[in-house]
């Protein structure tokens, strides 16, 4: 008479330490960045430099000269102004990040990385969390600077919040291409330049600045359908500096910009990372 033994499947207890140890790797690369930050505050100073001046200069310079809504005010504008700022600066981030990893490339980390018995993506994820947390930082800077200089918001915390976790989420997901672009580049100089030459043209075909009702036909359509466009649209109505007598557009992120932020953030956080890694691995294979 044989006795059965029943074999357990050890096969979901595997998947979970491999994503425990993953996750844990991650953070101890974010830390290990987190902490040369620290180390060199210049890094976050001059972070800080250009979305303050973007702020000072375009509230002083174009602010009761551009009409938004049915308002010429400045203080309309100063409002309908800042949701772009903020988003604008989260994605410049990308280039910071680009710029990261491709130093890190060239000065042989990486390859220190892969002879450790690490998970293969937590350098890019770890990376990635410490600009996320750099960001954050740079909005909180931010955000004090434009409520001195007057903007305003109209709604609860909770809603108010809620926009600034949208801006981090775009922000992360744009990190992922500025890793992506990090990997592709050999120096981190051209890394920022990857990373900065795209985004300008991103930002200001946008509604971040400007009224996007305003623009000619096909530069509003790409406006409308352009994500970076979605969060701003976003901000502003969880933030209620909507301007007054303002239309919104027809089209479908427009209407719902907070779904389609959302969308938009973690389809590139999907498509990037997955690109990212998979570079990665191919770079140091």
């Amino acid at each position: 008479m044989s006795a059965v033994t029943d074999t357990p499947n050890l096969a979901p207890l595997k998947s979970r330490g491999a994503i425990s140890r993953s996750v844990a790797d991650s953070l101890v690369v974010a830390r290990r960045n987190l902490i040369r930050m620290a180390r060199i505050p210049e890094m976050v100073i001059f972070g800080l430099v250009q979305p303050i001046m973007f702020v000072v200069l375009f509230t002083y310079v174009f602010g009761g000269s551009i009409k938004v809504g049915s308002s010429l005010s400045s203080t309309a504008y100063k409002e309908f102004l800042m949701a772009g700022i903020f988003a604008q600066t989260v994605t410049f981030a990308t280039a910071g990040a680009g710029a990261g990893i491709a130093d890190d490339m060239h000065k042989g980390l990486i390859d220190r990385f892969r002879s450790l018995p690490m998970a293969r993506g937590a350098v890019l994820t770890g990376r990635t969390l410490a600009d996320l947390v750099q960001t954050a930082l740079t909005l909180v800077v931010l955000a004090g600077v434009a409520l001195i200089i007057g903007w305003r918001t109209h709604e609860n915390i909770g809603k108010v919040l809620l926009g600034f976790l949208l801006l981090l989420l775009l922000g992360y997901a744009f990190s992922w291409i500025g890793a992506l672009i990090g990997l592709v580049v050999r120096t981190p100089e051209a890394a920022t330049s990857g990373g900065l030459i795209w985004l300008f043209p991103l930002t200001f075909i946008s509604n971040a600045f400007v009224d996007a009702n305003q623009m000619p036909t096909v530069l509003r359509h790409i406006a409308e359908w352009n994500p970076f466009s979605a969060t701003v649209a976003a901000c502003r109505e969880l933030f209620g500096n909507v301007p007054p007598g303002f239309v919104t557009s027809d089209a479908w992120p427009m209407q719902h910009p907070i779904l389609a932020s959302v969308i938009w953030s973690v389809l590139i956080i999907v498509v990037f990372r997955t690109l990212a890694v998979r570079r990665y691995r191919s770079a140091t294979a």
